[in-house]
């Protein structure tokens, strides 16, 4: 059975061989190509920096790493949302691999929240709410 970090070392590997794909699969228009470098960026930094996470020494810098990976996959949604807004690629097409983006960044957050000491429980929610 694999620990929860290696199984999230495959699953980052594997969305940023998805996003591999959809750039090679783009048209070769100027704004789809733009577009795209972008999206390959990103998404294919989040399995580098989660990588660099599991290679943390110290808690501050897991956190730090952590915060770069937030950073990189919810710019990947930005970049698949404007991918399909834009009418380059079908929702249909892009649809499964954006359900994973959003599945990682929610778990990526999730994480950052946790590691930073910030649970459901915390006082800053509870502050927030009247």
């Amino acid at each position: 059975m694999m620990k929860p970090a290696d199984e999230l070392k495959a699953r980052t590997k594997k969305f940023a061989l998805r996003t591999v794909k959809v750039f090679q699969a783009l048209p070769r228009t100027e704004d789809a190509r733009t577009l795209g470098k972008q999206l390959l960026r990103s998404g294919t930094s989040v399995a580098a920096n989660y990588r660099a996470v599991c290679r943390a020494r110290s808690k501050a810098e897991f956190v730090a790493r952590l915060g770069i990976v937030v950073e990189e996959i919810d710019e990947t949604v930005f970049w698949l949302e404007l991918l399909v807004e834009s009418g380059i690629i079908a929702r249909p097409r892009l649809h499964p691999l954006q359900i994973e983006a959003n599945e990682l960044l929610a778990i990526f957050v999730r994480s950052q929240l946790t590691a930073k000491g910030i649970g459901s429980n915390s006082s800053i929610r509870k502050s927030s709410n009247p």
